[in-house]
């Protein structure tokens, strides 16, 4: 019996004709249940929706991926900003564990845009948001939206076994100061390290940020400055500080592991012999990526493909 495939995709961000593309790329074919293929099955990376405030693409972005998803046709978890969705749309005393403030409805603009007028719809895919596990472990490789971290996954398994978030979990998750929210914030938006000596930069959609992302998967990295994202921001003399301790270390002999979120762009390769970004910023002009994994060890930049 052959090992099943997989075909890994990065954040998609409602970009439903780059997904039918690359799903007919891929060989997928459209059947009552949903894309399938006869030998392979489908991995989201996360991030469906968002991005765009006039963009008019997640309804049918979704009628993608939920059957796919539903009828055993791929494998989905969450990303960040599924997690955030739900915390825009959840009341708690009397508040939103995600504030609408400009900045946070500004980004959540595309999916109100289609699903805020339609109760119906929005529940179906609060509901399906609900049901992404935080990570997958499965036929020997791992998946997850930005960061393995594994002290945060064990304490995470001893209390969600299903990986999978609840209402009374989604609140603890979104409360500063839980070891959830600490987390699920590595998990699904990376690891950050606040600056030195009151230093801030811009990120690319213009706010004002006093830390940075690492690239957590470098272990050898001296200085902040080789392992600070995005790529592009000046950090001065912090830039020379040692590299932190306690980011978390991602060794060579463990299963390969798949990431989407940090806005990648040029072409597709590993970012490590075991780790591989799959978001190549399909919502900034850039393409949807895809990895078709047959059970190696040493990931392979032939094995990136998009449409």
């Amino acid at each position: 019996m052959n090992k099943q495939g997989y075909d890994l995709i990065g954040d998609t961000h409602g970009h439903a004709d780059e997904l039918s593309k690359l799903l007919q790329h891929l060989g997928y074919t459209l059947t009552p249940t949903g894309h399938s293929h006869e030998e392979r099955k489908v991995i989201f990376l996360g991030d469906f929706i968002d991005r765009g405030e006039h963009l008019r693409q997640h309804k049918i972005l979704l009628d993608i991926v939920m059957p796919m998803v539903e009828n055993g046709h791929a494998y989905a978890v969450m990303g960040n900003h599924e997690f955030n969705a739900l915390a825009y749309h959840t009341r708690h005393q009397g508040e939103y564990l995600r504030p609408h403030t400009a900045k946070n409805t500004h980004q959540h603009q595309a999916f109100l845009n289609e699903f805020d007028s339609d109760l119906d719809l929005k529940e179906a895919a609060l509901n399906f948001f609900y049901s992404l596990p935080l990570w997958l472990e499965l036929d020997g490789l791992r998946v997850i939206h930005a960061c393995w971290d594994q002290s945060h996954i064990d304490h995470i398994n001893a209390i969600v076994p299903n990986q999978r978030l609840t209402k009374d979990l989604l609140v603890t998750a979104s409360t500063k100061g839980t070891r959830l929210f600490d987390a699920v914030e590595t998990l699904l938006k990376g690891v950050e390290i606040k600056l030195p000596h009151n230093a801030t930069f811009r990120d690319k959609d213009g706010h004002e940020r006093d830390a940075v992302r690492v690239e957590w998967w470098k272990d050898k990295a001296g200085t902040l400055g080789e392992i600070a994202l995005p790529k592009n921001i000046s950090l001065g003399a912090a830039g020379k500080l040692p590299a932190p301790k306690g980011i978390p270390k991602y060794a060579p002999h463990l299963p390969p592991c798949f990431i989407g979120h940090y806005w990648l762009d040029g072409k597709p390769s590993p970012l490590s012999s075991n780790v591989a970004c799959l978001d190549y910023s399909v919502a900034k002009e850039g393409k949807l990526v895809a990895y078709r994994w047959n059970g190696e060890q040493t990931l392979r930049e032939e094995s990136f493909t998009h449409a």
